[in-house]
């Protein structure tokens, strides 16, 4: 596939007209890679973006559990690696050539100067990316993880609320004077010489009342307390992510550090690296 076609078939820039993709095609560069070559790794530095020309590359991250997910695999007039061309920031994927592949890269110095030179250009780049955008912020927005407090809310139903609120009340200093003023005066309602006494001692039915309370009471704070035990493992999981992300991120880091060096030793002669040991 000649280049011209590669950008007319690239969703990134399938609005600009055809002189403009003449222009564009001057200032990209081909690179030839087999199967298994890295272009890229997750958090490393970018500038540039590709566009296939031939052949297949998948783009993966790691999950929580350090397992490979692959997210796409572009195929011929597709781009990947823009956002780094975007905001110059690091990379957010690893890139990995799945069957030999051409691709043709756009650096960011050279876009620069080619929206310079064709202004118009850049609003039909902004409404391409703005598109995906709106794509990627609707695959958020049905993924995102919500509070677990709020979640929480959302599973209980109408009875649960109410027994939370009735466990939480009974719990108060307010309930426990309500049931000492209540019974106090019911006791002595009942043993003032004076006033016909309707549960005389041995206070039987206040007895019976007591009792049914004391059970309705138990089942609510049980109901409660089986809705915070839920809450809490639904905490104990999100901390353990936390930490199992952490763990990730500490082993990147590690990884990195090791290439790094693995580097900046294979740079340096023969007799600074004897004379290091």
């Amino acid at each position: 596939m000649q280049t011209s076609e590669v950008l007319a078939n690239a969703p990134l820039f399938k609005l600009l007209d055809p002189a403009e993709r003449a222009d564009l095609e001057g200032v990209l560069t081909r690179q030839e890679l087999t199967a298994g070559e890295k272009i890229f790794t997750h958090g490393e530095p970018g500038d540039s973006l590709y566009i296939v020309g031939s052949g297949r590359v998948e783009l993966s991250v790691r999950d929580d559990g350090g397992n490979t997910i692959v997210l796409t695999s572009c195929g011929p007039g597709e781009v990947f690696g823009e956002l780094s061309l975007f905001d110059g920031g690091a990379r957010t994927a690893n890139a990995i050539v799945h069957d030999d592949a051409t691709l043709l890269v756009l650096a960011r110095e050279d876009l620069l100067a080619f929206l310079r030179k064709h202004p118009d250009a850049a609003l039909d780049l902004l409404t391409t990316m703005g598109q995906r955008i709106r794509s990627a912020d609707e695959m958020l927005r049905r993924r995102v993880s919500r509070n677990i407090n709020e979640e929480m809310q959302v599973r209980s139903t109408r009875l649960e609320h109410i027994a939370d609120v009735i466990a939480e009340f009974s719990g108060s200093i307010t309930f426990l004077l309500l049931n000492a003023a209540w019974f106090f005066v019911w006791i002595v309602w009942n043993t003032f010489p004076r006033i016909p006494h309707f549960d005389p001692y041995p206070f039987g039915f206040l007895t019976m009342v007591v009792s049914l309370e004391a059970i309705f009471l138990s089942i609510f704070v049980l109901v409660s307390q089986n809705r915070q035990a839920a809450k809490d493992r639904l905490r104990a999981d999100a901390e353990y992510e936390v930490n199992l992300k952490a763990e990730l991120e500490i082993g990147g880091l590690h990884q990195k550090i090791d290439v790094l060096t693995e580097e900046l030793l294979a740079r340096l002669p023969k007799r600074e690296r004897g004379n290091g040991r």
